[in-house]
């Protein structure tokens, strides 16, 4: 799930560096995968501010690169719970894709999920310490349109809830692990 997304800075980053009030400004890669570093944005005190971090962690014990940790449970699994009390940040995004089979003729097709309005959409990651830096996303339940492609979807903060979801208490952050509304996000073909 969402192992790929698109980062357009001409799309991005003077609307997110309003929004926040900081200067934001990221590179555009319209195929941004995991191990790639990506423009992230975190507390700091009583500011925001940008990181470039790694997309994915390698556990002693994983085989391969999580880059995914489920919304929902990530505050209780050991691998993700002092980061998701602690070290919560956004991936600022203008889409991400996923993949569905044609029934048809078999082939995979690429799908291109954005926001209707032209809008950054704000992807609710973890980051941890390191050289350099990494950071798993998160997932959640799909809404019903997603769900028509995945069995999985970003975890997307609103833009009215980021600061909650910057600096809330974890306990307190239940309410934002669900989907956002079908009417937010469209879909087309990649």
């Amino acid at each position: 799930m969402c192992g790929r997304f698109s980062v357009i800075n001409e799309h991005l980053s003077a609307r997110v560096s309003d929004l926040l009030g900081i200067s934001y400004s990221t590179t555009t890669n319209t195929d941004l995968c995991p191990s790639q570093f990506i423009s992230a944005i975190a507390a700091d005190g009583n500011s925001y501010q940008q990181g470039e971090l790694v997309w994915g962690i390698k556990p002693d014990w994983a085989k391969r690169l999580l880059i995914n940790a489920q919304a929902e449970t990530a505050a209780q699994k050991t691998t993700f719970k002092q980061a998701y009390a602690n070290n919560r940040c956004l991936v600022p995004m203008t889409g991400w894709y996923e993949w569905r089979t044609d029934n048809r003729s078999n082939k995979k097709e690429k799908f291109l999920f954005t926001h209707v309005r032209e809008q950054p959409l704000f992807m609710a990651a973890l980051w941890f310490a390191g050289q350099p830096n990494q950071l798993v996303t998160l997932t959640t339940k799909p809404n019903d349109l997603c769900a028509l492609y995945h069995k999985r979807m970003p975890l997307l903060v609103l833009p009215e809830h980021i600061d909650y979801w910057l600096r809330g208490a974890p306990a307190q952050l239940e309410p934002l692990l669900g989907a956002v509304d079908d009417h937010l996000i469209k879909v087309e073909a990649a």
